[in-house]
């Protein structure tokens, strides 16, 4: 039953007063008024466009139970109110049969009103991103973006991230909203101008594919840090200026691509300065008579890439050394005990193994850098190697392989090293064979690199179906390949694969399948436990995998175990005995000491 005493308080609650401040400045105390929902519409100019239902249902069960706690904002216009703040609350409320609803009414000026809403609707956290960037957008006119981050909330990286996002064409904003494109790769789009962007969703088709947008971006951007050119450089394309300051540089519009990651995403002017970078080395080796050697094999000389590099050097006069034809010697890098340790991190070595390693690659360091030293005396002079493709290169040392006339003769040189004009029609045929076989396999390379790099992408690793044969059977090989060691192979694995010498590596893999035993699973699980384990100042009481290792032999050696622990427990009893006499005596002699 509602009391007379209860009704007054509800009332006083409903005329309760608010202070406010907009643009840093008091407003005038404001009353919360109850208003009926027929007077109150929505703004067509609102921001926010979507409003998830389920959440609109919750809400209004709520409103239905409650009441709404926390009134709207609302402003007069043309005879009724126009809701500023709130229509979440609106919806819900309408939903829930409500008649009124509890308002503050405020006069704004036209463009706060936009301008408010947009904060207010940022600062909650389920915001559609693709809005929320175009909202960011908006700000970004009036504001920078370290303003905004503090309004906001959030940090400058996240602003400039959505700010890229709103660059978004709408063809992509579709997929993010309906979930199907991350937020990181619709800015890595985002990247590219809205021309480019149409591009690539005609070429992607009507099916979203994120591996497939990942390699086209890729392929349509470059790691500064890779580049040929200075990136600090400004007078290498005066126009395009440096790098570092680049607005096309990543790293200058949020971090997209990591923490400082520089990243080019204008490639007309990334292949500009490479192409400048490559003239100009061509320019320091003719002015210092230093020779410009080319990452060019004669196997590969006919390939059409390395023929216009080879007749650039040529039109500019210098006579082209290929790979095959000169002896090179490079600095070396002295190494550390961090770098053998990246070296070896697949490896179960101890930290003497490890020092070991170290110590033997600093001796071949060491041996390296006294021929490095006497290269000039041996007859080597200053040179520069660089990669065809990329123009990336080092000064190295260099000297000339002086060849005898027989090995110079047009047909004594191995057939592989002989240029394609040099070679009687059969040998052309031959070559040609050769060389289709080895860009096959190249091809076959990039095809699975990039079938694997497409799974790693996707959820396979959190798939919850049991294994199958198949994967079973890839878990098996790669244990048996990569993990066990020749004798260990000989000694348990010796029958693994069967007869396999008039098989191919497939015919291998399908046979295997065939004959697949899950005992020849648990019998290289087993043989990997065994082999796992840690030793050094690891045992079974301070690392995870011995433990572990220790609890499963109990199932199978307990008893042989218990032995070993017995004996190890007896020495430990004479030695804490020896040790507890020790300190009876120090004690006794510090007592006596005291007295």
């Amino acid at each position: 039953m509602t009391t007379k005493a209860s009704t007054t308080k509800k009332r006083s609650r409903t005329k309760s007063t608010a202070k406010k401040e907009v643009n840093g400045k008091k407003s005038s105390v404001l009353q919360i008024q109850n208003l009926p929902l027929g007077n109150i519409k929505p703004d067509p100019e609102q921001p926010r466009k979507t409003f998830n239902e389920d959440a609109l249902q919750q809400l209004s069960a709520s409103i239905e139970n409650h009441g709404v706690l926390q009134p709207i904002t609302v402003r007069q216009l043309n005879g009724h109110y126009v809701i500023v703040m709130g229509e979440r609350r609106y919806r819900a409320s309408k939903l829930a049969g409500k008649k009124t609803i509890p308002c503050i009414v405020r006069t704004y000026e036209n463009n706060d009103v936009l301008e408010v809403q947009i904060i207010e609707n940022l600062q909650r956290r389920d915001v559609e991103p693709t809005e929320e960037a175009e909202a960011i957008a908006y700000l970004s006119e009036k504001y920078v973006p370290a303003e905004i981050a503090k309004q906001l909330g959030r940090t400058d990286n996240f602003v400039r991230q959505r700010l890229k996002l709103a660059g978004l064409i709408e063809g992509f904003k579709h997929f993010v909203r309906n979930g199907e494109m991350t937020i990181s790769l619709g800015v890595g789009v985002a990247l590219f101008t809205p021309e480019e962007q149409q591009m690539m969703l005609e070429t992607m088709g009507e099916d979203f594919s994120a591996h497939q947008i990942n390699r086209m971006i890729k392929d349509q951007t470059y790691d500064l840090e890779k580049a040929s050119f200075d990136v600090i450089d400004k007078k290498l394309v005066p126009k395009a200026g440096s790098c570092v300051e680049c607005p096309f540089n990543a790293a200058n519009q949020g971090n997209l691509f990591g923490e400082g990651k520089m990243v080019c995403t204008k490639s007309a002017c990334f292949e500009t300065k490479k192409t400048k970078s490559f003239l100009n080395l061509i320019e320091k080796s003719k002015k210092e008579n230093i020779l410009l050697i080319p990452e060019i094999r004669q196997y590969w000389v006919d390939d059409e890439n390395n023929q216009l590099i080879i007749s650039h050097l040529e039109k500019n006069g210098l006579k082209v050394y290929l790979l095959d034809d000169v002896e090179l010697i490079e600095e070396p890098t002295k190494p550390t005990i961090e770098a053998i340790k990246i070296e070896y991190q697949h490896y179960d070595y101890s930290e003497d193994e490890l020092k070991a390693e170290l110590k033997e690659a600093i001796q071949n360091y060491e041996e390296k850098l006294k021929n490095y030293n006497l290269a000039a005396d041996n007859g080597f002079v200053n040179g520069i190697v660089f990669h065809p493709e990329t123009y990336q290169n080092k000064e190295v040392f260099v000297k000339i392989i002086e060849k005898s006339i027989d090995e110079s003769t047009e047909y004594s040189a191995p057939l592989t090293n002989r240029k394609m004009a040099d070679c009687t029609p059969e040998e052309q045929i031959v070559k040609i064979n050769e060389r289709e076989i080895r860009k096959k396999h190249i091809e076959n390379n990039k095809h699975f690199e990039e079938v694997v790099q497409m799974i790693r992408e996707t959820e396979y690793i959190n798939t919850k179906k049991t294994l199958s044969t198949d994967e079973m059977v890839a878990f098996s090989i790669s244990l048996f390949e990569n993990n066990v060691d020749y004798m260990s192979q000989q000694k348990y694995f010796s029958k693994f694969l069967g007869d396999t010498s008039k098989m191919t590596k497939i015919e291998m893999v399908e046979n295997f399948k065939k004959k697949f035993k899950k005992e020849v699973f648990h019998k290289l699980i087993r043989y990997m436990i065994t082999k796992q384990v840690h030793f050094g100042e690891s045992n079974h009481v301070n690392n995870l995998t011995n433990i572990s290792f220790y609890n499963a032999m109990q199932g199978y050696y307990k008893s042989k175990i218990a032995d070993i622990e017995k004996e190890y427990a007896q020495k430990q009893d004479k030695r804490e005995a020896r040790l507890k006499e020790r300190i009876t005596v120090l004690e006794k002699q510090i007592q006596e000491l005291n007295d």
